[in-house]
Formats: C-alpha cells, structure tokens, sequence
C-alpha cells in the first residue's frame, strides 16, 4: 500500500481541518496504507526568497522546519493536504509551505497522488474552488504527480464544530478509504 503523509495547516487549535484530518488518517490506515500527520502548528516557515539556489542545489538555503517537511513529501506516495478556507483560498502557511518545497522540483521525488482538505464556514460549493486552482498550480509543476480529489466541509467555524457532527466525521474518514 501507498505512505500517505497528511500535512494539516491550521495553526487554530483543536481546528475543524485537524479533527476531519485524523478521520482521513484513520480512513487511509484502515485501508492499509501507511500513515503519518504532520501539522505546522509550532512550526517556523519563513517565506521563499526567491533565489533559485534549490534548482541548482536540490537544498534550501534558509535553515528552518520546512526543510524537514519538504524532505516528507519527497518521499511520501500520497500527499493529503488539510487546510482552512480563509477568503475563498487557502492558508497562508499552506501556501508558504508550497512554495519553500521548490527544491523537490528537480529532484527524483516520489509522491504521485495529491489531494486536499479543506474547511470553511461557508457552505457554498465554489467556496474551495480558488484554493483547489492554487493547489492544483503547483501540482502541475510535478509532472509525474496528480491531484486525484478532494472534500470540502463547509458551515464549519467555531473550535471543535468538526467533531460534533458525523455527517463530516464519516464523509472524511471514507475520503481517506479512498486515497490511492
């Protein structure tokens, strides 16, 4: 079976995303897969420079947690990220954390199935769309990787709401039966 690795990027804790993502996990790991969460709570991402030195060097050259992280994804099968919408995108350190994996682009990296997660208060279907084009943007840099899916769960904001209702318990936690 596939090594998933599940990247939550709420830094709320007790976040809507984090309780859907351990359902993925639970979801993926009874369908046998091997998994491991990562969370970037407490994690010190600074932002990309833009230098390009990682297209040369396969290696950043700021010295921080996403340097740790971008060597997990590299080597993951399947990449899950968990993410709250925040104005119809997604996290900021989502995206910070996108763009400091640059350096994996030159490299022999492994992942081959890419899928999102993500949680808003709002409940309209377009609501994940941006964020899921964002996403997808960097999914095609990686030519050999796929975004396969993704769930959305809106009506979801205050701390712990996730957790209350089984309709998002069980849609995630069979997302995760699925993830190839």
């Amino acid at each position: 079976m596939s090594k998933i690795l599940i990247i939550t990027t709420s830094l709320r804790a007790k976040s809507n995303s984090d309780r859907l993502a351990a359902e993925v996990a639970r979801g993926a790991e009874e369908a046998g897969h091997e998994v491991e969460q990562i969370s970037l709570k407490q994690k010190e991402l600074q932002f990309c420079k833009g230098c390009f030195a990682c297209l040369k060097t396969q290696k950043c050259v700021i010295k921080d947690d996403a340097v740790a992280i971008a060597e997990k994804v590299k080597n993951a099968d399947t990449l899950v990220f968990a993410t709250p919408i925040y104005y119809y995108e997604m996290s900021g350190q989502m995206k910070t954390l996108l763009d400091r994996c640059n350096p994996l682009y030159t490299t022999d990296y492994r992942f081959r199935h890419v899928y999102m997660l993500s949680v808003a208060a709002e409940d309209e279907e377009a609501v994940p769309e941006k964020a899921l084009n964002g996403l997808q943007g960097w999914v095609d840099c990686f030519e050999e990787a796929a975004l396969e899916g993704s769930l959305f769960r809106g009506g979801l904001n205050d701390i712990g709401e996730a957790g209350q209702n089984p309709a998002d318990l069980e849609a995630a936690y069979q997302f995760g039966k699925t993830l190839l």
